[in-house]
């Protein structure tokens, strides 16, 4: 049990470091509440669910031919982007009681399923971090041990993705628009230098 619970442990502390996505789930939080920054989480952790099951049936290594790189880099940058123009050009129409109906559920939960699944990071990460856990998980147990352990990773993951959440919807109840504003734009400006950081290694691969 003790083995178990150090598995999510180990999947809380892989979705903690800021990236992408909990800046989005911020952006979200602060815009529309706590369901759709959920679903943007819920939405990254269909991604790494993917990722997860193409390292553990070894497929995984199909995605890191340089020509698939480069695609994911350059769809990682364009859907960054894209997102944190947005995110700052809506920032103006952020308040405390903005309806959580405005934006489509489903909208949210492709958004970060679109930011996780074209983050050449998240391969590295998942083969790096999963893939040495799968392979001293399946060097001392049977298939069923390596099974159970990869779903606790999965429920620190969704630990955190709830954690987020709270927390990002529960500033929209305790500051004012202005201030509501200026962290929608900060959220954007980040969302946008992840994406340009991604056009970068993109260009890099290409050219």
């Amino acid at each position: 049990m003790g083995v178990f619970f150090g598995y999510i442990f180990l999947g809380l502390t892989l979705a903690a470091p800021i990236g992408p996505v909990n800046a989005a789930q911020l952006d979200k939080g602060i815009k529309s509440g706590f369901f759709h920054a959920w679903l943007v989480g819920l939405g990254a952790m269909a991604a790494d669910v993917i990722y997860m099951m193409m390292v553990f049936f070894g497929v995984v290594h199909f995605l890191e031919i340089p020509f698939m790189k480069s695609f994911l880099w350059s769809f990682g940058f364009f859907v960054l982007v894209y997102s944190g123009i947005e995110s700052i050009l809506h920032a103006g129409k952020v308040s405390s009681n903005t309806s959580s109906n405005e934006e489509s559920p489903a909208r949210s939960f492709f958004s970060g399923f679109f930011m996780s699944i074209s983050n050449p990071l998240t391969i590295l990460f998942w083969l790096g971090i999963y893939g040495s856990v799968l392979a001293k998980t399946s060097a001392e147990y049977d298939i069923a041990h390596v099974i159970i352990y990869s779903i606790a990773i999965f429920i620190g993951l969704i630990i955190w993705d709830i954690t987020m959440a709270a927390i990002a919807s529960s500033f929209r109840k305790y500051l004012n628009q202005k201030i509501l504003a200026t962290i929608s734009i900060l959220s954007g400006l980040s969302l946008i230098g992840f994406g340009v950081y991604f056009g970068i290694q993109a260009y890099k691969l290409l050219f």
